[in-house]
């Protein structure tokens, strides 16, 4: 009998969603089933992440309302609920953009998660694909209505490669699933209660693990950042391309950020939804340590060609057109000159003090300073921000080298 009533069990939920109906698999969450749907159908997420277990239900940004649900009971939820944290019911019917109160919630949730966060977007390496900035964008107020002092952590060297900026974080708790997921050990995670929660190392251990850079793909924003990549340059100026290698540790697929011929950074493969991309097996793209921070020469990698980008990031600007790969320019010089030279009237490298071919921004330790273009390649300063004007060591809270900043 028990084997009659499981065969005839339902394999698929219908559920309608912004007035869109589909078809999902029992068990699916409505996010999962509004991003099936896809564009603005799906709710935005700060904290779930798919591919590590009993992410989600921190942020509540991605707050639902769910007016009928389903088609045995079909009274709706007195309250919004967490789609990545509910599952979807058959005849269930969803509300997000289609719903003042969804829409007037998440501008109070979004209020609140930038109550202590800095405005370092000017100089935080995470701006150009920071999920909280385009978050902002679409519903966030004008200016904050907080009149009380924000709370400020000193930024702290978790490892030789990761730096932690607390002032920044939203506490979404992804960076504590992957140290306990993907990696042999966790030595960090949230210490205190209430407004005083904070990601810190216990005792100050350093994260040394293979696996430890991935912290810095699934942070949200810039709380966690590349040491090797801080301050060298912008998303916006960089081409990301495809590549990979023959790596014993890791997968070995990887998107490089390059300028040239240089490779400023190393990350893992994103899709649409700024997750890890899964590999054809349905594990995770996790890249070692080995090919994220060592592997930093394009002669290193094999190129596979330019990543796709949504036309609507910053990042395909002058790169990009549309979703299908990098537009290339029409060259007019052949046509003109019609098989004869080029006569060139200067060379840039012999006129410019800046653009050296000696000079290799991506290899030198920190920013450039004007000593780098004056005889000394390796010259680097001091990250600027560690001093506020008119001020002076700037050890505490932002990034910002305004003095009136807290």
């Amino acid at each position: 009998m028990a084997e009659e009533i499981r065969n005839t069990s339902p394999q698929t939920f219908k559920v309608t969603i912004d007035n869109i109906t589909i078809d999902v698999p029992v068990g699916t969450t409505i996010l999962n089933a509004a991003r099936i749907v896809g564009g603005e159908v799906a709710p935005p997420a700060m904290c779930y992440y798919t591919h590590l277990k009993d992410s989600g239900g921190k942020c509540r940004t991605c707050l639902v309302e769910v007016s009928k649900g389903s088609e045995k009971d079909p009274r709706p939820m007195p309250k919004l609920v967490a789609s990545c944290r509910t599952t979807v019911m058959d005849g269930m019917e969803v509300k997000n953009i289609t719903s003042e109160k969804v829409l007037d919630a998440r501008k109070g949730v979004v209020e609140f998660l930038l109550i202590n966060h800095p405005l370092d977007c000017p100089v935080c390496d995470q701006a150009g694909e920071c999920d909280l900035q385009n978050l902002s964008y679409e519903h966030g107020a004008v200016q904050t209505r907080y009149e009380f002092a924000r709370r400020t952590f000193e930024r702290e060297d978790i490892g030789p490669y990761i730096q932690l900026h607390m002032t920044r974080c939203i506490l979404c708790y992804r960076c504590t699933y992957v140290a306990d997921q993907i990696t042999n050990s966790r030595v960090h995670g949230i210490l205190d209660r209430g407004d005083h929660s904070e990601i810190s190392t216990y005792i100050s251990k350093a994260i040394e693990n293979d696996f430890s850079g991935n912290m810095i793909d699934v942070c949200p924003v810039g709380a966690l950042t590349d040491r090797t990549y801080r301050f060298k340059n912008r998303v916006w100026f960089l081409k990301p391309m495809d590549a990979h290698r023959d790596c014993e540790k890791c997968c070995g697929e990887v998107r490089l950020w390059t300028r040239g011929d240089e490779v400023f950074r190393v990350t893992a493969r994103q899709d649409e939804w700024g997750e890890v991309k899964s590999l054809p097996d349905g594990k995770p793209a996790w890249i070692c340590n080995t090919c994220r921070f060592d592997k930093k020469n394009a002669g290193d990698w094999i190129i596979e060609g330019p990543t796709k980008v949504d036309r609507h990031s910053v990042i395909s600007q002058g790169h990009y057109q549309g979703k299908v790969g990098m537009a290339k320019a029409p060259e007019p010089l052949e046509k003109v000159l019609q098989g004869r030279t080029p006569h060139l009237l200067l060379d840039i490298h012999d006129e410019s003090e800046v653009n050296k071919v000696e000079v290799r921004l991506s290899e030198i330790e920190g920013p450039a300073v004007g000593e780098t273009f004056n005889g000394n390649a390796s010259a680097t300063g001091h990250n600027i921000t560690d001093v506020k004007i008119g001020v002076g060591p700037n050890k505490k809270g932002t990034d910002s080298t305004n003095p009136n900043t807290v």
